[in-house]
C-alpha cells in the first residue's frame, strides 16, 4: 500500500512512457488494487488522469501518438490544475543519444513550463542495458540533468526510481518489467507522492528515496 501519510496532492496528471503502461494494465496486474489508480487513492489523491503511451518522449512523436509536452497542454487545456507526476525521459535520453537537436536540459524545461509553478515530481530513469541508445550510462546522464533542473524549479522533486529499482523486477530487455516490478513501481511512486508533497509541510530535498 502507498504510504498512508497521505499527499496534499488531491489532483494529479500522470504522463508516462511504456514503462507506465504497465501500471494500468489489466494484463501486467491483473488486481485492480495493485494499479496505479489505486495506489494513488491510497495515497490521498481524488482525482487521478493518467496517459500513458509506449514509445513516448517529450518532443518525438511515433505515428498515432502525443507527446509529452502536447499531452500536457492538452490536459491544461482541458482544465487540469494540480500535481503532476511525470514518468518520462528513458526514450529522452535514447533520443538525445542518436542526434536528436532538442537536448536533455531543454526537454526537461520544455514540459516544467506547461506546469506554471505547480508541484511536479518526476520519476527518475534506469534500465539494465550495458549499451547502446537505452543504455544505464544514457539513464544516468538523464538523471544527472533532472538533478540539475532542480537549482531551476522550487516545485520539481524528483523520485530516486533508480536507486530503488532491482535488478530482479526487469525483463529481459533490460528495461520493461515484470508484474512484480509493476507493482513495486505503482506502489512506489504513489508512496514518494506523498513523501514528495505531504499533506502538511513540505519535503525539503529535492531527492525522494
Amino acid at each position: 500500500m502507498a504510504d498512508r501519510s497521505g499527499t496534499s496532492c488531491r489532483r494529479v496528471a500522470h504522463i508516462g512512457d511504456s514503462t507506465s503502461v504497465g501500471l494500468v494494465s489489466p494484463l501486467d496486474l491483473p488486481d485492480p488494487a495493485q494499479r496505479l489508480a489505486a495506489q494513488y487513492r491510497d495515497a490521498g489523491v481524488r482525482h487521478t488522469w493518467i496517459d500513458a503511451s509506449g514509445g513516448r518522449s517529450m518532443v518525438e512523436e511515433i505515428p498515432g501518438q502525443v507527446n509529452g509536452y502536447d499531452t500536457a497542454r492538452t490536459m491544461v487545456s482541458s482544465g487540469f490544475g494540480g500535481c503532476w507526476v511525470i514518468a518520462l525521459g528513458t526514450n529522452d535520453t535514447a533520443n538525445v543519444s542518436v542526434g536528436s537537436n532538442v537536448g536533455r536540459m531543454a526537454r526537461i524545461q520544455e514540459l516544467m513550463s506547461v506546469a506554471h509553478g505547480a508541484p511536479v515530481m518526476w520519476v527518475n530513469v534506469k534500465t539494465l542495458d550495458p549499451s547502446g541508445p537505452w543504455s544505464e550510462a544514457n539513464m544516468r546522464l538523464w538523471n544527472d540533468t533532472l538533478v540539475q533542473a532542480c537549482h531551476q524549479y522550487p516545485n520539481l522533486r524528483i523520485f530516486d526510481w533508480a536507486s530503488v529499482a532491482q535488478d530482479g523486477w526487469f525483463i529481459s530487455d533490460g528495461i520493461h518489467y515484470t508484474a512484480a516490478g509493476y507493482a513495486a513501481r505503482a506502489q512506489l511512486i504513489a508512496g514518494a507522492l506523498a513523501r514528495a508533497f505531504p499533506s502538511s509541510g513540505h519535503s525539503a530535498s529535492c531527492i525522494i528515496r
